[in-house]
């Protein structure tokens, strides 16, 4: 198996993973040395069986693929990480790939492309499908708003009034008010229901 490629799979549906699995094993350089179920699961994993790659979910609950990346690398400095996600923020993508992973892909790449992302990943090759690259490039040009502003303009997302947001982060009103026409003017939006259409549009936040 020293010529091979060893993969942990880590992914929260056991049938992505069997899926996975059924397919890598009919490639002669590639291996499936593992599975994980969550992020902790995947350190584990990774220090147990010192995967080359780490196909990994963007998405899971608990420790999300963003979270796991600088972990599982501690455990395993020498794994590189491939993200697999088929939905997920910008945002998550490049805390992701800022912790360290080296490429990130969607579930619905067809199987010979994820074959040559995995390739390319073992190397040390940046990957990125081209939708991903399309949405960090697009979300590159957002405007930066506070952590403060996130939460607020995420509480929209959810149809809270500005009472609803005052008593939620202990502001007042009138605080509430003002942290929205920095938002709109940043967004460069006159409105609630603009600021809300903006931030869906852009995947600013998963549900």
């Amino acid at each position: 198996m020293s010529d091979k490629i060893k993969i942990l799979l880590v992914d929260d549906h056991a049938i992505v993973r069997d899926g996975l699995s059924a397919i890598l094993k009919f490639q002669k350089d590639m291996a499936v040395v593992g599975e994980a179920e969550d992020g902790p699961s995947a350190v584990r994993k990774a220090r147990e069986l010192a995967p080359d790659v780490v196909i990994l979910d963007l998405m899971m609950p608990g420790m999300d693929g963003a979270e796991a990346t600088p972990e599982i690398l501690k455990a395993h400095p020498g794994a590189k990480i491939l993200l697999l996600t088929s939905y997920g923020t910008s945002a998550e993508l490049s805390r992701a790939l800022g912790n360290g992973a080296t490429g990130a892909i969607t579930k619905t790449l067809p199987k010979e492309e994820l074959f040559a992302a995995i390739r390319k990943v073992a190397a040390g090759t940046r990957v990125m499908s081209p939708e991903i690259e399309h949405a960090l490039s697009e979300d590159a040009t957002m405007p930066e708003l506070s952590p403060r502003q996130l939460e607020i303009l995420q509480s929209l997302t959810r149809g809270l009034t500005n009472e609803d947001i005052a008593r939620q982060l202990g502001l007042s009103t009138a605080g509430v008010k003002f942290h929205l026409l920095t938002i709109f003017r940043k967004l460069n939006v006159s409105n609630r229901a603009e600021a809300v259409g903006l931030a869906l549009r852009k995947h600013l936040f998963h549900a």
